[in-house]
Formats: C-alpha cells, structure tokens, sequence
C-alpha cells in the first residue's frame, strides 16, 4: 500500500510540472506567432486583430508538439531537483526505494502522455493546420501553401514514363506553376524534356502552356499547348502537396499506400508514422535521460552542471533524430528504422548511466 501511495504521488507530482511546462512552452510559441501572423498581415484587407489571433490559435498545437519532447525533459528534470531539493528522495532511498522503483511513475506518466498525444492530440492539431492554411489561402492571395523545393511527381502512361517537376501551384490543387517535364520512351531511353508555364490536370492528360520542348537532336519547339498523358487524378496531386506533419496519424498510413498507387513518394508519410508510433517511447527516453542529470542530491552542489549536462544531452538527441529522419526521408534507411532507432538508442543510454550511477 506504501509502494502504491508513493507511486501515485510522484507520478501526479511529475504530470503537474511536465503539463505546467508544456504550458509555458505553448503560451510563449503562441505569442510569438501572434507577433510574426500581425507583422505579415500588414495592410492586408480583413486581416484585422481577433483574426489574426486566431489564425495563431490554430497554428499553435502542431509547433508546439514538436517541442514536447523537450517539455518532458525540463519538465521531468525540474521534477526531480524539486524532489531532491526537498529531500523526498532521500526518504525514499532510506526506506529501501531504488532508482528503478521511482522511476516508474514517471516513465509511466511518460508513455500515457505520448500515447495521449499520438491517437488525441495529432489529429486535432494537423485539423487545425489544415483550417489554418485554408484560412491563409484565402486572406493572403496566392499564398498557398507548397513545398519550399517544389514537387516531384512521376507518372505512367500508355507514351512511357515522365517524371515532373512543379513550383508550386495556385489555389485549384489540380493546376501546377512552373512546369518541368522529363519524358522516357517504353524502353526507358530519354525521350524529350518539356518546360512550360503552368500545367493544368484534365481527365486523363496534362494541360502544359506556353510549353518549349526540347528533343534530342531536333531544334527546341515552342507551343502554346502542350498535352501530356497521365493517369494522375486531381487527388493524387492534391495529397502531394499535403505536407506530412499536417496529416492525422490515423490517416497516415492510408495516404501513404494512395501515394504509392499513384507511383508517388510515400517514405515521408510512412516515417512520420512510424515517429508517431515511437513517440511514447521518445518521452520514455527523455524522462530517463532527465534522471540521468537530476538526481544527485542538492546538498553536494553540482546543479548547474547536471542541468547543463541535461540539456546538452537533450539537444544531441534532438539532432540525432532530425539527422536520422533525413536519412530516412531520403531512403537510406527503412522509415521504421529511422523512427524508432533514436528513441531506443536514448532508453539506452539513460539504462546505461542510471547502471553506472546506481549499480556500478
């Protein structure tokens, strides 16, 4: 009955500060939003105030679930000095507690938070992302939303294969600016390259204007119209310009197999899902990595330097995992190798130095 009451009080106690955390962090990426959504509104026509904090309200949750790992970790280091400080652990030691004991409370707390966020909390902020951006499309006039890089699509058809390059494109998802078209013949062989204006889908064709077209060993054709065949529809080419983190974990890996269908990328969809499946063990490694630098007794001295080693460790598992997920992104590891590879290498390092400290 002990061991239960004890449980129960340090696991409320670390949901209290990794919730308070979280909410400091919410607040201030809010209030930095407001400053940079009304800086861009300008003089823009109905861009007024209570809209623009709005449009912040919406785009708030989905930044700020990317910095939860790092609301678990201050929170949960914050945790532990506070238990520490006041010579809780102290007592619990003394009454024959070990590390691994009251650690489970917290990693508990953890694991819940992380599947809270994967199956509740992702759904309702990739939703208000999407309303975001469509409100930005409207009020910002040719503001839609596209990758930085631009697209790539690749595309069968009854001529051979073509793989196409685009911009961007304007607010009908169908109609692409900045067309760049490589053509291969049914054997494979380099056919033609095709660079046009804009290119608008229709029922089975490529719409390309204002085309040039240039073929091996023939001079460069310049058409007004240029039809292309594909077996692209409107939604394949809507879903490519659908950035990964905006899609609901539910609706991941269905997105991910349409893309494949369609002959389309699907690694990005595939890793954010398997991100968002070992996102419950990535706040399990930061609580763990939080006691690693959190439970040397304040008595001793040294905090400043636990918590500076905390956070350094913190910020190399950060880079480690945006330095994997790029690897996985660009297909040279599986997408599930690549999201669940940094959470159990940091479970792993915090077992190990918890061993060391405690049992060695």
């Amino acid at each position: 009955m002990i061991a239960g009451t004890l449980g129960r009080y340090f696991a409320w106690r670390f949901f209290k500060t990794i919730a308070g955390v979280f909410a400091g962090v919410f607040l201030l990426i809010y209030a930095i939003d407001v400053v940079e959504t009304l800086r861009r509104a300008g003089e823009t026509p109905g861009a007024v105030a209570p809209l623009m904090a709005w449009l912040s309200l919406l785009h708030t949750p989905i930044v700020a679930e990317q910095a939860l790992p790092f609301a678990v970790l201050f929170g949960a280091m914050i945790a532990f000095l506070n238990l520490s400080r006041r010579l809780e652990l102290v007592v619990a030691r003394s009454a024959g507690v070990s590390v691994w004991q009251f650690l489970a409370p917290p990693v508990f707390v953890a694991a819940a938070i992380g599947v809270a966020v994967t199956c509740m909390y992702n759904p309702v902020s990739t939703t208000m992302k999407r309303q975001a951006d469509r409100i930005e499309a409207k009020l910002f006039v040719g503001a839609a939303a596209s990758p930085k890089a631009g697209v790539w699509l690749r595309q069968k058809s009854v001529d051979g294969e073509s793989v196409l390059h685009a911009d961007g494109r304007d607010e009908r998802a169908a109609t692409l600016v900045h067309v760049q078209v490589f053509s291969f013949d049914r054997d494979g062989a380099f056919a033609e390259r095709i660079d046009a204006d804009t290119g608008s889908l229709e029922d089975g064709y490529w719409r390309l204007t204002d085309a040039k077209v240039v073929t091996p060993g023939f001079d460069t054709l310049s058409t007004g119209t240029y039809l292309l065949a594909t077996t692209l529809t409107r939604a394949d080419i809507a879903q490519a310009f659908v950035a990964p983190e905006t899609v609901s974990f539910w609706e991941l890996p269905q997105l991910a197999e349409q893309m494949r269908r369609a002959g389309l990328d699907p690694a990005g969809y595939r890793l954010r899902y398997q991100e968002l499946l070992a996102q419950p063990l990535m706040l399990v490694a930061m609580v763990v990595v939080a006691a690693c630098f959190s439970l040397r007794f304040f008595r001793m001295g040294g905090v400043q330097k636990m918590v500076s080693g905390g956070v350094a460790a913190g910020f190399v598992l950060y880079v480690a995992t945006k330095l994997v997920n790029d690897l996985g992104a660009a297909g040279m590891f599986s997408a599930a190798v690549a999201g669940w590879s940094p959470a159990v290498v940091g479970c792993l390092f915090g077992v190990y130095v918890l061993l060391h400290q405690e049992d060695g």
